[in-house]
């Protein structure tokens, strides 16, 4: 038998300038130049470490409406292991993803730093850094409210 979890609040009805404010973080990085591909994989593979069901409903859409391939999707949990389905500029980009959102289990690794510097020169990282800031913040929200799933009926 399933759990029913009922949402604990909305951010956005209790306090709109808090969720204000996390949506200005999300319109800084969605008018940076970081390639929306790439938005969407950070998103996604964030959201699926911090067991974020409303995330990976909502970002996994958002990927496949973006043309997203099904597959890529599939194996992102492990993308390792299917390294040839993405490029080292994404790799690069997960592998950053992983380490900021597990932050204190390693920090971030100079090896994993280095390696995103070197796809994401000088200020292009700062929106990759904020990007997975953003999405961090977002399925913590959710996961602790446990927000609901939209109704797609």
């Amino acid at each position: 038998m399933a759990l029913q979890r009922h949402q604990r609040l909305s951010v956005h009805d209790v306090d709109p300038a808090a969720y204000q404010a996390v949506l200005a973080l999300e319109g800084y990085v969605r008018a940076s130049d970081l390639p929306k591909p790439i938005y969407e994989l950070v998103k996604i593979r964030a959201s699926q470490l911090n067991g974020c069901a409303f995330c990976l409903d909502m970002h996994c859409r958002d990927a496949r409406t973006g043309g997203e391939e099904q597959r890529r999707l599939d194996v992102l949990p492990a993308w390792r292991e299917a390294a040839e389905l993405f490029s080292e500029k994404e790799r690069a980009a997960l592998a950053l993803t992983e380490s900021v959102t597990l932050i204190g289990q390693d920090g971030v690794p100079d090896g994993v730093w280095g390696d995103a510097a070197t796809h994401f020169p000088g200020p292009t990282i700062v929106p990759l850094l904020m990007a997975i800031a953003v999405i961090n913040v977002w399925n913590r929200l959710a996961v602790s409210t446990h927000q609901a799933l939209p109704d797609l009926g």
